[in-house]
């Protein structure tokens, strides 16, 4: 008998004027090594990693890696807007209000377990959203255990 075991992610960023409309939709993901190494610890009866509570935002263009630690350039980080799993899937939802991540060309976008600096999950990198000063975004990202 041979298990076979994979994480998988997804993202989808939505962007929205003033009035509620849709104004973007992206959808891209890498779950990387230490965000993998993270899972393997959070299945320990004594984790040593706090659970992912961020999400943060950047505007580097270089191509996700598995040994990415970081952004390329990250702009802003908000804490998680909520985390939930079911069966095997954990959903993580950011949201950036109006003002918030305003005038740069956002280009990449990665899961934390920290405000500042900390262990990342995944990141993704996605052609540029423009996101004015009056626009929100909500980034939901979904890690699939199967």
């Amino acid at each position: 008998m041979k298990d076979s075991l994979g994480i998988k992610g997804e993202v989808k960023l939505v962007l929205r004027n003033a009035k509620g409309e849709i104004k973007e939709t992206r959808v891209s993901n890498l779950v990387v090594t230490a965000g993998k190494n993270h899972i393997a610890d959070q299945l320990s009866s004594a984790p040593g990693q706090g659970a992912m509570s961020h999400m943060a935002l950047g505007t580097g263009t270089g191509a996700p890696a598995a040994g990415d630690t970081a952004l390329g350039t990250e702009i802003d980080r908000n804490a998680l807007t909520s985390r939930t799993d079911a069966t095997n899937v954990v959903t993580y939802v950011g949201n950036w209000a109006a003002g918030d991540a305003t005038n740069s060309a956002i280009a990449e976008a990665g899961i934390f377990n920290a405000g500042a600096a900390g262990t990342m999950l995944a990141r993704a990198t996605f052609t540029a959203i423009n996101k004015g000063a009056s626009d929100t975004l909500q980034v939901t990202w979904t890690v699939t255990i199967g």
